[in-house]
């Protein structure tokens, strides 16, 4: 069965149409669903899928305690040796999703370090990606780290920084972060 790894955004809380019409496919193609617990994207594909009664989900939680797992799935722990509740920490079931995936639904603010971080393992992994893009309000099915910089170039030079410093954007996007200015 074809795994899709669902993930999105914590300001991303509302899901419209086009959003439901893709969420719709996965559930009619029978796929089976990895998501995660935060709040905001997460939650909102969780109720979603849970009204629809899908049970084919599975719900990754970074340590022992599920945030949100609307649709009482099974879960998945992953382990992480970190003591703080940080980016690392919450990136670890994250990691394991985007491995175990064969493709990814994503809802992005294009603020979203942790989103472009998930969008960013996929791509390198050479998994598609449809992106929800919501300053847009459009999806992007993309392919490869190429299609992704029209996205980026949407996106503030201040946050284009923060997405360097903490995901090493730049690395990770050679060659085409040559064309992109991010620093």
């Amino acid at each position: 069965m074809e795994k899709v790894f669902l993930g999105g955004s914590r300001h991303v809380r509302a899901l419209n149409a086009v959003i439901r019409k893709r969420l719709n496919d996965v559930i009619s193609s029978e796929l089976f669903v990895f998501v995660g617990d935060a709040n905001g994207a997460d939650k909102a594909m969780q109720t979603y899928l849970a009204d629809r009664q899908y049970r084919n989900v599975q719900v990754f939680c970074s340590g022992k305690d599920c945030r949100n797992n609307i649709g009482s799935w099974e879960t998945r722990e992953i382990n992480t040796d970190r003591a703080e509740k940080d980016f690392q920490f919450y990136a670890a079931k994250d990691t394991v999703m985007s491995e175990e995936a064969d493709s990814g639904l994503m809802l992005w603010d294009g603020k979203s370090k942790g989103t472009l971080n998930n969008i960013l393992n996929l791509l390198e992994q050479g998994k598609q990606v449809a992106v929800y893009f919501s300053p847009k309000k459009a999806f992007h099915d993309l392919q490869s780290l190429e299609d992704l910089k029209p996205l980026l170039k949407e996106c503030p030079p201040g946050l284009m920084r923060g997405f360097e410093k903490k995901i090493n954007l730049s690395r990770r996007l050679e060659p085409a972060a040559q064309q992109l200015s991010l620093i």
